[in-house]
């Protein structure tokens, strides 16, 4: 199973963290892919001028938008 930590710091708080967050949620629903992704909210990964902060498990932070959330989740399947 894979985790997916969306940052709701201060910085992805504003840029539209809980969004994200919502729609990597709704995607994994509609998709039936809950036994594979967990999606869980983190409160900072350090990459704030980078926000929305989106880390796969410990691995790489990426930077997204609630528009790219399903092309990111299409590529990490």
């Amino acid at each position: 199973m894979k985790t997916i930590h969306v940052c709701i710091g201060s910085a992805c708080h504003l840029k539209g963290a809980y969004q994200v967050v919502n729609r990597f949620q709704q995607l994994v629903e509609e998709k039936n892919l809950q036994e594979q992704i967990h999606v869980k909210a983190a409160f900072c990964l350090g990459h704030c001028t980078k926000a929305v902060s989106v880390q796969i498990d410990d691995g790489e932070v990426y930077s997204l938008g609630e528009e790219e959330v399903e092309d990111f989740l299409e590529k990490i399947l």
